[in-house]
């Protein structure tokens, strides 16, 4: 079932995408649930068993690392839900599936601070109602799948009613037509399994080449990543001094060794001894380890202890490092189009991991992990104060992994994250149990701007719970604009926009919409600044004419004399400009 569903949302993802209810080039909706299932599919692929309570958990861990962006994670705990609700069952029925559902919604709900109707959330509550009464005249699970399909697709149709905005722009939920298409393909599956108990010879389902690949752990989409990057070039091999990546998973044994008895904090701390990039995430009878040793051999030995070692990896770090200097321009290139050509969008992945001589220093007290589109917006974070910059942002969304992954690396006790995009918020939210030793706090920032204020706000003398106030306070006074274009003809808030059209966005919301690119500009300031500002900042994306900059600059000194104005590259794609007023 879930194999057809995912290969179902993989056929769909980009009719998805187009359901963004902003006519802008950033439709992501479709490519997060795609990612977040087919890392869910990955993990269910290495643990496969005919006890569906252990597969659901394996799914459900997948689901949990590689969960991108708001449908991504709401996608986890929907199957979070009903992993727990099916963990201890080898079989289960109509009925048990009926509750697995409900237990799935309910995990979901609470996951979401301020649930909104008209989302993948009412989908699912509407199904699973569906499924509780549907149990009560049929045992057949197929029979029951099938009214569950119809009372998604009835939900689905009716979000625009519930969701004003939906109804606006004349489309359905995003989130839910995703969740549909998961259903439909589990429907497909039980006809066909149900074909293939009658004797009839039914076709396979498989994932794609693409969607297999796009599935592959974030451990290794990471290091693949970062074997591109020309900046692993200025490292040389020698220095590497914990040379093995080593990855494995611990299947807990109670009392297999006297006096043993797992604790993840003391295990993890063990394991920080050996090396760097340290990642354990425990769950129930399973630990996921992640690291780099020098002596891979001494790990295992100790991991031995807790119990049996499964799916063993482990890479030669230094030699795959000469390789990247031997040939690294055409190694790049090839993990790009691969990358691409698998997921449809660029995978955001973290800066190369601490080096041994960051590891081994004391901890600081304070460090921050932010989210980034554009090299010139990565450079300008770096210089405010963040230790790592994560690719990411509009159709780059970070996943959960990333952004655990990324807070390890940070030599600090406190990392403040900022995900400076609405969508990547709920992601780094569901990290916060997973970084162990560390605490995680997140900023709220939707905007590059908001990011960028929050970080000048800091104050290093001020303990953690002043400095997430103030840089909360420091986010609502920034005023933060985007230009893009339109992808579709669409009418938002009484503007008539068409394809092709320079889209002015004030926080979140299109104000103003035009064929020419300095009236979009122009119009959109005189909406930020209409409640006054001092400082006008201007990060110009990789798309951006120079003179429509020069021109833009010499308008804000006639227009705004008194006004300090900041121009930088920020090299941002699809969005021609960012503006902040302060």
């Amino acid at each position: 079932m879930v194999l057809a569903g995912a290969a179902n949302l993989q056929a769909n993802k980009e009719n998805v995408n187009a359901l963004n209810v902003f006519p802008v080039p950033d439709g992501d909706t479709g490519t997060n649930m795609n990612l977040t299932l087919t890392s869910g599919i990955e993990e269910l692929k290495k643990k496969t068993s005919a006890h569906i309570g252990k597969s659901a958990e394996a799914l459900s861990k997948g689901l949990l690392m590689g969960a991108r962006g708001n449908s991504g994670v709401i996608l986890s705990q929907l199957f979070r839900g009903v992993a727990k609700a099916v963990a201890e069952h080898e079989e289960i029925n109509a009925a048990q599936f009926a509750a697995a559902l409900q237990n799935g919604v309910d995990t979901a709900y609470k996951a979401v601070v301020k649930p909104v109707e008209g989302t993948i959330l009412t989908v699912a509550k509407e199904v699973a109602k569906q499924a509780a009464s549907s149990v009560r005249k049929t045992s057949d699970v197929l029979e029951l799948m099938t009214e569950v399909l119809a009372a998604a697709k009835e939900a689905l149709a009716r979000t625009p009613e519930q969701l004003p905005v939906l109804k606006q722009v004349g489309v359905v939920d995003a989130g839910g037509q995703g969740l549909v298409c998961v259903y439909e393909g589990f429907v497909s599956a039980l006809r066909a399994g149900g074909a293939a108990a009658a004797g009839s010879t039914v076709p396979v389902v498989a994932i794609s080449a693409a969607a297999s690949a796009a599935g592959r752990s974030m451990a290794e989409l990471a290091h693949a990543a970062d074997r591109t990057r020309s900046a692993q070039s200025h490292l040389a091999t020698e220095d590497i001094e914990f040379g093995y990546c080593t990855e494995f998973i611990v299947k807990l044994v109670p009392g297999k060794t006297a006096g043993w008895v797992f604790d993840e904090l003391g295990f993890r701390s063990s394991l920080e001894k050996h090396g760097d990039s340290v990642l354990v995430v425990a769950d129930d009878d399973l630990v996921k380890v992640h690291l780099h040793a020098e002596h891979p051999g001494e790990v295992l030995t100790y991991a031995q202890k807790y119990g049996e070692l499964i799916k063993i990896k482990i890479d030669n770090m230094r030699e795959q490092h000469t390789t990247l200097l031997e040939d690294e321009h055409a190694h790049g290139h090839a993990i790009a189009t691969a990358g691409a050509a698998a997921v449809g969008s660029a995978v955001a992945a973290p800066v190369a991991p601490a080096t041994a001589a960051t590891a081994t220093q004391e901890l600081k007290p304070y460090g921050f992990v932010a989210v980034s589109m554009g090299r010139g917006i990565a450079a300008i974070l770096e210089s405010l104060g963040a230790d790592v910059v994560l690719s990411g942002g509009q159709t780059m969304n970070p996943s959960t992994e990333d952004i655990v992954l990324a807070v390890r690396q940070v030599q600090a006790s406190t990392v403040f994250v900022l995900p400076n995009n609405s969508n990547i918020i709920m992601s780094a939210q569901q990290a916060k149990d997973l970084v162990g030793d560390k605490e995680l706090i997140v900023i709220p920032s939707k905007t590059i701007p908001q990011g960028m204020s929050a970080l000048l706000a800091f104050q290093s003398s001020a303990d953690a719970v002043r400095n997430a106030e103030t840089m909360q306070r420091a986010i609502a006074g920034v005023q933060s604009g985007q230009v893009t274009y339109a992808v579709r003809d669409s009418q938002i808030d009484g503007l008539d926009i068409k394809q092709g059209d320079f889209l002015g966005i004030h926080n979140n919301k299109i104000v103003t919409s035009t064929p020419d690119l300095m009236q979009t500009c122009k119009a959109l300031i005189d909406s930020m600044t209409a409640e006054g500002g001092d400082i006008v900042t201007i990060l110009s994306g990789e798309d951006a004419p120079e003179d429509a900059t020069t021109e833009l600059v010499d308008w804000l000194a006639q227009e705004f004399p008194k006004a300090e104005v900041e121009v930088h590259r920020g090299d941002q794609p699809l969005y021609y400009y960012i503006f902040a007023v302060e």
